[in-house]
């Protein structure tokens, strides 16, 4: 597919996981694609990798007119840098519940701020062809254990994603989120390894999603591209769920099937 031939996207935290997925298959669907993240050196051509920290403002937007600058303007942001944080509302003290927000919400919030004068060019001179995805999570609509802190920061995305369509909907900007359920990442990676049984752990984290298995980066990667991408130009303000089923599914246990 050539959908995104002429557009010029930028995704956070695109160095690995959801974000390194997403990269690659808009880069593969004919989009010019800048990634900004911590460590820009796993990024590899034709992907343009620029060093950014989405805690800080100035990191922010120098990185982000660096990748304007490159590409000749923008027509997508793919807001996907974040961290996860485990335990109930307890477990975390102030510092870690300020941190995890910094760069879960305030981090979009200062890469969609330094995005927008570039993104309104691009939909006055093409119209129909901007976007911003943000990366949410099953988290943001669904009560899960041990995800206090995860989950608020996720609730608050779903909230401004919300807020953010309805501000710049009449500026031709549309603006979505996708929400992952359990998916296969580095994070999970070292949440599994971390535990007293790993087998056990993923058995019990592949169990709670009705398809029985924890959702690929790629197929969360397909979810964005299409929230991103021209084909869904009536769509905005909307959470598509990539979760395996697990916000609509209620599956009886299956000993009683």
């Amino acid at each position: 597919m050539s959908d995104f031939t002429g557009l010029r996207a930028l995704v956070t935290g695109g160095a690995s996981g959801i974000g390194r997925a997403t990269a690659d298959l808009l880069a593969e669907r004919g989009a010019q694609v800048a990634v900004l993240d911590l460590d820009p050196a796993r990024v590899e051509k034709p992907l343009l990798g620029l060093r950014a920290d989405v805690t800080d403002d100035a990191s922010v937007r120098a990185a982000v007119t660096e990748a304007a600058e490159a590409l000749g303007g923008l027509d997508i942001l793919v807001n996907n840098a974040g961290i996860g944080a485990q335990g109930t509302v307890e477990d975390n003290d102030d510092t870690e519940w300020r941190h995890v927000f910094d760069v879960n919400v305030l981090g979009m919030v200062r890469t969609a701020r330094a995005c927008l004068p570039y993104l309104r060019r691009a939909a006055t001179a093409r119209p129909g062809t901007v976007a911003i995805v943000n990366t949410c999570s099953i988290a943001a609509t669904a009560g899960l254990p041990q995800r206090a802190l995860y989950s608020a920061t996720k609730g608050a995305v779903y909230s401004l994603t919300l807020a953010m369509a309805a501000d710049h909907v009449r500026e031709g900007i549309r603006v979505n989120c996708v929400n992952p359920g359990t998916a296969d990442t580095p994070w999970i990676g070292r949440l599994l390894d971390a535990a007293e049984d790993p087998a056990a752990e993923r058995a019990a984290l592949e169990a709670r999603q009705p398809l029985g298995r924890l959702v690929s980066a790629a197929e969360v990667a397909g979810a964005i591209a299409y929230l991103a991408g021209p084909l869904s130009g009536a769509t905005t303000g909307t959470a598509l769920a990539v979760d395996g089923g697990m916000q609509g599914l209620r599956l009886r246990p299956a000993a009683d099937r």
